[in-house]
């Protein structure tokens, strides 16, 4: 009997723990703070667990791990290197879907020693982004050529049809998150020259793109592009970037939110404010003349589509902003939350496409292009939950089965993991349509 650890049972969980109580043999707990999350996820499976359990409680996390196979942390990021380290005194391999940070990356000579994989950034980007990026990468290098450019796009939307609202979006996962995110700096390789993109500036640095099947779509850049040059194994790639995907229109419309100060985490009491007294003093003016204010720091006109699509949210109106202390992002993405929800019936779309041009010895060139396009199957689990779950889901299954024999502190870019979990993908109705054009 192999027995998988769960931790949290959040957003993305549910395909996660299906995949896992389907599995011959396989006796799954899951532990969460609010013991009703786990068991719904269980739904009633004699071969699952679910236990109550807080991050706080050390004691207990230590008797799960210890009487565990392996770990699979859906924890904030911020508790995994905590787990990690409890994984360690027993000896357990760790699967997350975070993005490794250098204090998990100091344990890879104790997770060695000690005979176990910490397995992250196994999910949707990170995790699906790297494997079928690596599968193109690899096939290039194996026929004697170079990457010349790396360029992935990657984004969480709602499906054409559900795009109807102004904004084109709706939040399939953590709207807070979202909001964050719209602080990033980036930075990125274009045609051996590095571009160094500043927070503030991050939303007026976009182009356009075109997807099949789905039209024109939104690029800007995600994070820091440049050390993956060095993760993928192409450090003199000229060009490298990764970037987000919207609907067109987010990034002009973040750009004015950003510029007004509504994603500030500095304390804030807003008792008893409206969100046009909220907004006036957040821009300095009066509640008389706050659109026009707003349109002046943004540096558009007071009829812009930005302006009109802030006014539909009801940022302007003298509506209760309904909380004390508070951040003003917090108090944003509150009201984000309550007007960008799926509907009953909707259904959201997850999209991934690779560019990836090689150059070979004999002087040809290739240009690679990779296409995931998954919809969220309605009443049963979303697209987001799907992609980060399911890759995550098969990796535990493939440590548990031997199959993936790596020790340390790894992702997902070498062949012995990601050529398993791309093949059972497949299966599951994740796939790519894939094209070489010679150049």
């Amino acid at each position: 009997m192999k027995k998988p650890l769960v931790l949290g049972a959040g957003l993305v969980a549910k395909p996660l723990v299906r995949y896992l109580l389907e599995q011959q043999d396989y006796e799954v707990t899951v532990a969460t703070r609010t013991v009703s999350k786990a068991e719904k996820l269980i739904q009633g499976k004699p071969n699952g667990k679910a236990v109550a359990w807080t991050v706080e409680d050390k004691e207990t996390l230590e008797e799960l791990v210890k009487d565990s196979d392996i770990v699979i942390s859906l924890l904030p990021y911020i508790y995994h290197v905590e787990v990690a380290r409890v994984c360690l005194k027993y000896k357990k391999p760790l699967v997350t879907t975070s993005y490794v940070k250098p204090e998990m990356q100091a344990l890879d000579q104790a997770a060695k020693e000690a005979g176990v994989i910490f397995l992250n950034e196994l999910g949707l980007d990170p995790g699906i982004d790297h494997m079928s990026a690596m599968k193109i990468i690899h096939n290039i290098k194996s026929r004697g050529g170079k990457v010349l450019s790396f360029m992935s796009y990657c984004g969480a939307l709602p499906a054409p049809e559900a795009a109807d609202n102004p904004f084109k979006y709706k939040f399939a996962w953590s709207p807070r998150g979202v909001a964050l995110a719209g602080k990033n700096s980036a930075r990125y390789r274009k045609d051996g020259k590095e571009i160094n993109v500043p927070g503030s500036e991050l939303f007026k640095h976009h182009w356009a793109i075109e997807i099949e099947s789905i039209g024109e779509l939104e690029v800007y850049p995600n994070r820091d592009s440049v050390p993956y040059g060095e993760k993928y194994g192409i450090p003199d790639a000229e060009t490298i970037f990764r970037g987000t995907l919207r609907y067109p229109g987010w990034c002009d419309t973040w750009y004015v939110i950003s510029k007004m100060g509504l994603l500030s985490e500095d304390p804030i009491n807003l008792e008893g404010y409206t969100w046009r007294k909220f907004i006036a003093q957040l821009v300095n003016s009066s509640e008389t003349d706050v659109k026009d204010r707003v349109a002046q720091i943004a540096g558009v006109s007071v009829d812009s589509e930005p302006i009109k699509k802030l006014e539909w949210l009801g940022i302007f109106e003298d509506k209760p902003v309904g909380l004390g202390q508070t951040t003003p992002l917090d108090a944003f993405v509150e009201l984000l939350k309550e007007k960008l929800q799926y509907q009953e019936g909707e259904r959201d779309m997850v999209i991934l496409k690779h560019e990836i041009i090689g150059a070979f010895p004999d002087g040809s060139r290739e240009m690679h292009r990779s296409l995931l396009i998954d919809y969220g199957k309605v009443g049963e689990e979303t697209s987001v939950a799907r992609t980060v779950a399911l890759p995550a889901a098969i990796g535990t299954k493939l440590i548990l089965e031997g199959k993936i024999q790596l020790k340390g502190v790894h992702i997902p870019v070498h062949p012995d993991i990601y050529e398993p979990i791309l093949k059972e993908l497949e299966t599951v109705g994740i796939t790519f349509t894939e094209s070489v054009e010679k150049l």
